[in-house]
């Protein structure tokens, strides 16, 4: 069963027995006291908002901003729901339930409030992700299919025209996470390093996959000292990561080594490999 069912079938739920409960404690109004105006604009409103809510959940991840905005979505439909069942049945003046199921629908806008107040955050988080990719793409270079990261052959040429720091970053391990979980999952290990990287580097930073589990980010303009602190707060991110394979949780953590970027390329990063792997 997807995912977005059972929250559907708990807002279907609570519908029915909203339904119920102003047919046990009301009084059914007869036909020709109904105003067809309200019916269909109460009623149309928690429809509209019912088919809003099943959009979000069909198409959006499970997460705090999808939770906001079928949230609030869902407090709507069930506040317009109970507006429209009171052209249908009267209920007492002195009951005061049925005012405060009204009253979801400000709520219901306030928690939508919030999610769209978050989803321009996340909006903005991936934009800035895609920004830091379009450097590679709009050069037409080509680029590692499996993270779709610049390749070793472009952070050469671009060592050859910039100043600044290289760091390597290498994977702990990643020959046991192949081996006990295999290679695909190796590769989604991989591409989630890799966007955990994009999101906490510059604008101007030129992040590639330099080999197998090694990563290389050139940082221009960068003294050493300040991409060391740099790296050391990318492995930190990395190692917060909770990655999971089925059920299990996969521990990340980096290595990390940095140097000036001047001189040949291949006896920079040459050197910079051979410090990585004595460490």
């Amino acid at each position: 069963m997807p995912a977005f069912v059972r929250p559907l079938l708990v807002l279907a739920c609570a519908l029915a027995a909203f339904a119920a409960m102003y047919a046990s404690a009301g009084t059914y109004k007869l036909f020709a006291s109904w105003h067809w105006m309200d019916i269909v604009d109460e009623g149309g409103t928690a429809l509209m908002a019912l088919v809003w809510c099943l959009i979000v959940l069909a198409s959006r991840p499970d997460g705090r901003v999808t939770r906001l905005l079928a949230g609030g979505l869902a407090c709507i439909t069930l506040g317009s729901w109970a507006d429209c069942l009171d052209e249908f049945w009267r209920i007492d003046k002195d009951a005061l339930w049925d005012n405060a199921l009204e009253g979801l629908v400000p709520f219901g806008m306030l928690v939508l409030t919030a999610g769209l107040y978050y989803w321009r955050r996340e909006q903005a988080l991936l934009a800035d992700h895609l920004r830091k990719r379009e450097r590679l793409f709009r050069s037409h270079r080509p680029f590692d299919r499996v993270t779709q990261l610049a390749d070793a052959g472009y952070l050469r040429e671009q060592l050859r025209r910039t100043t600044g720091t290289v760091v390597l970053l290498d994977i702990d391990g990643f020959h046991r996470i192949n081996r006990e979980h295999g290679r695909a999952e190796g590769d989604r290990v991989l591409q989630a390093v890799a966007h955990m990287l994009l999101l906490n580097l510059r604008n101007d930073d030129l992040l590639c996959r330099y080999a197998g589990d090694r990563f290389a980010v050139l940082m221009p303009g960068l003294a050493v000292d300040a991409a060391a602190d740099a790296a050391r707060h990318l492995c930190a991110m990395v190692g917060a990561m909770h990655h999971h394979a089925g059920e299990r949780r996969v521990a990340l953590s980096l290595r990390h080594d940095c140097a000036p970027a001047d001189g040949a390329p291949d006896i920079l990063l040459a050197d910079l490999c051979r410090r990585m792997d004595a460490a």
